[in-house]
């Protein structure tokens, strides 16, 4: 099955199965082997094993989605996105080795509830970590702290390892949701002005880490059947945060309450600015995935102008499936010329959209129009076998037929 770790189409709960639940320690070993880097850093396979079963261990398996099978489906879709033929060109063993790790360890000891949660129960967190960035910044400690005590990169300089562990803590740190209009801002800046060159390092950081954020929040660009069982598995975890806080007479937070929630409401609400925020990194990193799945083609009105809203991010119709972006020059990241026709994987948004929501709602109109005919029609029936029925004199009860 690892055979097919590089498609986007993964199913990451049967390779889990098939791993015993070690579907984390597996495929990122894997992965470094398939990318050279243990031989290449001189790691010691006792303690790169050592390291991988204590992450394992550190996610607690009893959160139905920040949990070791959500840090391996990350690992996955980082590993698609580092084989982009454009970042594979570019990316050097060290970025791809801390994208790695970055992935496999974003979510170290998540506690499965979210951060307005720490700061209303005064976790001793918050207070570590002064409110900013609190579940991030632990995760980022724990993995280091991990780094440290199994020592697999103490065989490194000092200044290295110490430039190591800052370059994974601004990955994971990218991660923050608090923080992501913040990297929107710097991103579309870069790409107006076209200057994203992937032969710097620090540029290439950057893309590193959209890219994690990418992987973070892939979900619902996976198949519909892996889809819908995250989608699952993430409200759960919302309701169980909601339990506990009305258990100990909290607020019970936004999408946290499972009697007034659902989840096909939870994601109809979040689907269009998730999808959206998905779309534009994915397609802004002109990385090219399979075609869009049949329940996100599905979206409902509003969805579908968003996505025309995100359009002059979205690929020139010119461009084939496995060619760069229009316009844009080698090793560069650039975006098409403002004012042109584009498309969503080859299908026309906005005119198809507009098609069959004016189909729609003529036939609405019809079907509207034609029950209040029947209507109007019964009723002035009725009223008639009113008015004509009193004509007709009753049988006197005395006369025999």
């Amino acid at each position: 099955m690892l055979g097919k770790v590089a498609n986007w189409n993964f199913d990451i709960f049967l390779f889990d199965k098939l791993t015993n639940g070690n579907g984390l320690i597996n495929l990122t070993l894997h992965l470094l082997n398939q990318y050279g880097l243990v031989e290449l850093f001189q790691l010691d396979m006792v303690k790169l094993w050592r390291f991988l079963v204590m992450v394992q261990e550190d996610y607690h398996s009893d959160n139905p989605y920040h949990n070791a099978v959500h840090a391996a489906d990350v690992t996955q879709a980082m590993y698609c996105y580092l084989q982009e033929p454009k970042l594979a060109k570019s990316l050097t063993s060290y970025d791809i080795l801390l994208g790695l790790i970055a992935a496999a360890t974003h979510d170290l000891d998540h506690p499965g509830v979210n951060q307005p949660f720490l700061i209303k129960t005064d976790h001793y967190l918050t207070t570590l970590y002064r409110n900013t960035s609190v579940l991030e910044n632990h995760h980022w400690k724990s993995a280091v702290g991990l780094l440290r005590e199994t020592g697999l990169f103490s065989h490194l300089p000092a200044e290295d390892r110490l430039n190591l562990e800052r370059d994974l803590g601004s990955l994971i740190l990218a991660t923050d949701i608090s923080r992501q209009n913040d990297y929107l801002s710097r991103f579309r800046l870069h790409l107006d002005q076209g200057n994203i060159c992937l032969s710097q390092a620090s540029h290439r950081h950057f893309i590193l880490q959209m890219a994690l954020k990418c992987a973070d929040i892939c979900n619902p660009c996976r198949p519909w059947e892996l889809s819908k069982q995250w989608s699952e598995k993430v409200t759960e975890e919302f309701f169980q945060q909601g339990d506990i806080e009305k258990k100990h007479k909290l607020e019970v937070g936004p999408l946290c309450d499972r009697e007034t929630n659902s989840v096909g409401n939870i994601q109809m609400g979040k689907a269009g600015v998730l999808y959206i925020f998905v779309l534009y990194l994915i397609f802004s990193l002109n990385l090219h995935l399979p075609p869009l799945p049949t329940h996100l083609r599905l979206h409902d009105v509003r969805g579908g102008a968003a996505v025309c809203r995100v359009g002059p991010f979205l690929r020139h119709p010119s461009v084939s499936d496995h060619a760069g972006p229009h316009g844009a020059e080698q090793g560069q990241l650039g975006r098409p010329a403002a004012g042109t026709e584009l498309r969503l994987w080859g299908g026309r948004v906005r005119r198809s959209q507009r098609r069959r929501r004016g189909r729609w709602r003529r036939q609405t109109r019809f079907n509207r129009r034609r029950s209040q005919l029947q209507r109007i029609t019964s009723g002035k029936q009725r009223i008639l076998t009113l008015l004509v029925r009193p004509l007709t004199p009753p049988p006197d009860p005395g006369l025999k037929v």
